[in-house]
This record gives C-alpha cells, structure tokens and sequence, in this order.
C-alpha cells in the first residue's frame, strides 16, 4: 500500500481538516467488512442514492441515523430461538455501515422494499453560498454598472 503525504497541503490550507483525515484514513476502507453489500448511485446533479442488500432483516430491525456529515445505518435481527437450520446461508449478523456526507448533502427519506433498503439524499447549498454577480459601480456617482462577463 502506498502512503500519502499530505504535509505540503497541509501549509497551504485552511479548512480542509475533515478531508485530509478522510484521505488519511482511506487505507482502513479498504479490505475491510463489505457486509452488507451497498451502492452509491447519482440519480440527478445533486441527487443521491444508497441502497442496500439487507435479505432477510424488516424494516424494524434496521436503524438509520443521520448527523453532521455522517449517515450510519445499523441492523440487528431479532433472537428467534427454535430453529435449527441444515444450513444457514443468508446472513443475519449485525451490522454497522458509515457513510461520510459531503457538507450540504442532507438525507431526505427512506424506504424498504423486497430486502432493498434505499436512503435518498439530496445537496442543497443554501442561496448565501451560492455564486452571485455584483454590480460594479463608477467614480462618485455609485450608479450600478453591468457586469458583462459571461456566467
């Protein structure tokens, strides 16, 4: 595995702390538990889609939190004594899945359906971040001057 030196970034940035530690903790997503399987899919410029494969859980026994940057869902099957299996392929174990959020991407709702669980997630930049034009004004007359750069 090779190693990333981020210590020139680091003198000539501000801000970017939540990034260099992602970058720095990329070694430890990979060859690590992939259970359960999941997709990350674009569904529109700043729509978002994760699903997962959770075969054999309910919606009740699956939780999905969201906060500040983070969406973690958890699963746990309910104990369900009595059976004794011949073999037990589908997999009940618990489970906890992290997801880093970029800033702006917010979780907008959630739905289970034939062992598909599916977080739609949306980024919305409040208007204040959002580029704006600004007039130019002229001399002492402060009269607004259009701006005619192409946006």
């Amino acid at each position: 595995m090779t190693t990333l030196d981020l210590a020139p970034l680091w003198r000539s940035t501000v801000g970017f702390d939540r990034l260099f530690d992602l970058l720095e903790n990329s070694g430890q997503w990979t060859g690590g538990d992939n259970y359960p399987p999941y997709d990350i899919e674009r569904v529109g410029e700043d729509h978002y889609q994760i699903s997962l494969a959770l075969a054999g859980f309910t919606p009740d026994e699956v939780s999905i939190t969201a906060e500040q940057n983070t969406l973690t869902v958890e699963g746990r099957k309910a104990e369900k004594g009595g059976r004794q299996y011949l073999y037990h392929g589908i997999s009940s174990r618990p489970f906890r899945r992290i997801f880093s959020l970029a800033e702006y991407v917010q979780v907008k709702g959630a739905s289970f359906e034939n062992g598909m669980l599916k977080i739609d997630l949306v980024r919305e930049i409040p208007d204040a971040m959002k580029p704006r034009q600004i007039a130019i004004t002229t001399g002492g007359d402060h009269q607004p001057v259009e701006n005619k750069q192409a946006a």
